[in-house]
């Protein structure tokens, strides 16, 4: 995969009402509150972080080297206004996915707010117009109805269903045009 020359590692973006910046081992909590939601497990999935600890390795083996080596990965969702950590979007390699896959969630007290799409939309831009990606692709489960209104919002559009290596289960995969 050719990039344009990427941006510095460690990145601050922004957007109207939001700041967006690489997630650290100092958001370990966060990320641990954030994946333990009832919401997460059942539309993202358990990824089995069962204490800070664990939250913070993910951190250090997931992400980390993602964004080390390709300069983008997943950022921490804050509001300007309180600067409250909100959520987490990026842009993801995948197993099973060929095309690199964008990805948010909130905390559930921050939904309808309009910041998931906020912060999808810049992503989407800072992985196409800084990195040069060509394409983005997305997956949700069938029944995760505001993600699926999000992605087609976001320009991408549905293509087929898929599952990933080590999952039954047959997620819509969608595709920028």
């Amino acid at each position: 995969m050719s990039l344009k020359n990427h941006p510095k590692e460690g990145n601050f973006y922004e957007t109207e009402r939001l700041i967006l910046r690489p997630i650290t081992v100092d958001d370990r909590e966060f990320i641990f509150d954030l994946y333990n939601r009832p919401k997460f497990i059942q539309f993202i999935g358990d990824r089995h972080l069962k204490n800070v600890s664990d939250a913070e390795a993910y951190i250090k083996n997931r992400f980390l080297p993602q964004l080390e080596r390709l300069g983008f990965g997943n950022y921490l969702v804050i509001t300007k206004e309180g600067n409250n950590k909100v959520g987490a979007v990026g842009i993801f390699e995948r197993e099973g996915l060929e095309i690199l896959d964008i990805g948010f969630s909130l905390l559930d007290e921050f939904e309808g707010k309009g910041y998931a799409y906020e912060a999808a939309l810049k992503v989407k831009s800072i992985g196409m117009d800084d990195f040069g990606l060509k394409k983005i692709s997305a997956i949700t489960s069938k029944d995760n109805f505001s993600s699926q209104k999000l992605i087609e919002k976001l320009g991408l559009k549905f293509q087929k269903y898929v599952s990933l290596p080590g999952d039954n289960e047959e997620l819509r995969y969608y595709e920028t045009e």
